[in-house]
């Protein structure tokens, strides 16, 4: 399997100068993140708006190693909120935030990552959105949802993600899909252990399809993360017998991956959510949309062929 090699890589230094410095890089980057500014994210936000679909921002990073540059990260979040408020695009995008990005790595790192993410989420409340925290590797996730529950206190609104691959999540589903909670499935993109996860593509797909039945049948709004066309066939299917309008639950899908797909569900009245990164650090979040789908890699590696 290629994807845990891939992830690997996602963490070596030396394959982040090889990758980086190639020429075709870039031009293969742009498919998945679009900009690196807040001024060239603004076209594909009112590009994507204006063809009925909604977003969840990204600023890419995650290798924080200072205080400094956790408080940087949510200054760029802040700056986000803030565009999107002088566009009045707010209802239609929410924040997605990885916590190690706001230091949550650091010594102190679950304060910090609380202290540092609050004014995000208030920011995102006053201009009629909302944050979603990202799941990250296993040995992040009790301190993510402890952040997760005290942001919902003052915040209820406030969403999180939960990866199928991992044993714990069934568990964690039930836990979750209480009234008023926004949960996001995802497969999960992390090279994690046997021990805590399952390896194998079939067993992932059914442990989805588990967890998604528990959010559908709870009291909560689930969030289908996935690009398979099963799934999405399968999630269509468990919101119907769950008795479950459209604007219930939606689909969310990576910018750049199934565009068609985003329309088509749009125009059949879901709710279609486009997960859109930006920024300058892209290059972990980059090597796991290789990861996550051998088509990913085969683009890349045909693009470096014919344009290398």
């Amino acid at each position: 399997m290629l994807g845990p090699v891939i992830l690997a890589a996602s963490r070596s230094d030396r394959m982040r100068r090889l990758i980086s410095a190639a020429p075709v890089t870039k031009r293969v980057v742009d498919r998945f993140i679009p900009g690196e500014t807040v001024d060239e994210i603004v076209p594909i936000v009112r590009e994507l708006t204006d063809r009925g679909l909604e977003l969840t921002m990204d600023v890419v990073g995650e290798d924080i190693t200072t205080p400094e540059q956790a408080e940087a990260a949510r200054d760029a979040y802040l700056a986000l909120i803030e565009r999107l408020r002088t566009l009045e695009l707010g209802t239609r995008a929410e924040m997605s935030v990885k916590l190690s990005m706001f230091g949550q790595a650091l010594p102190g790192g679950h304060e910090l990552a609380l202290a540092n993410v609050r004014p995000v989420v208030e920011a995102a409340a006053a201009i009629g959105t909302t944050v979603t925290l990202d799941a990250e590797d296993h040995t992040t996730l009790d301190s993510m949802f402890a952040i997760h529950e005290e942001l919902r206190k003052d915040f209820p609104q406030t969403g999180c993600v939960i990866q199928a691959y991992l044993f714990r999540t069934e568990a964690d589903a039930r836990r979750l899909a209480g009234a008023g909670s926004r949960v996001r499935l995802v497969k999960g993109a992390y090279k994690e252990p046997a021990e805590v996860a399952y390896q194998q593509k079939h067993e992932i797909d059914k442990a989805y399809v588990r967890v998604l039945r528990i959010l559908m049948e709870g009291e909560g709004y689930p969030m289908v993360g996935s690009h398979d066309p099963r799934l999405i066939s399968v999630a269509q299917e468990l919101a119907r017998q769950a008795g479950r309008k459209p604007d219930e639950y939606e689909f969310q899908m990576l910018y750049g991956i199934r565009g068609d797909e985003h329309l088509r569900l749009a125009a059949e009245g879901h709710r279609m959510r486009v997960y859109t990164a930006y920024g300058t650090d892209w290059y972990g979040y980059f090597m796991r949309r290789l990861a996550e789908k051998p088509a990913n890699l085969r683009f890349f590696l045909r693009s470096m062929i014919s344009k290398g």
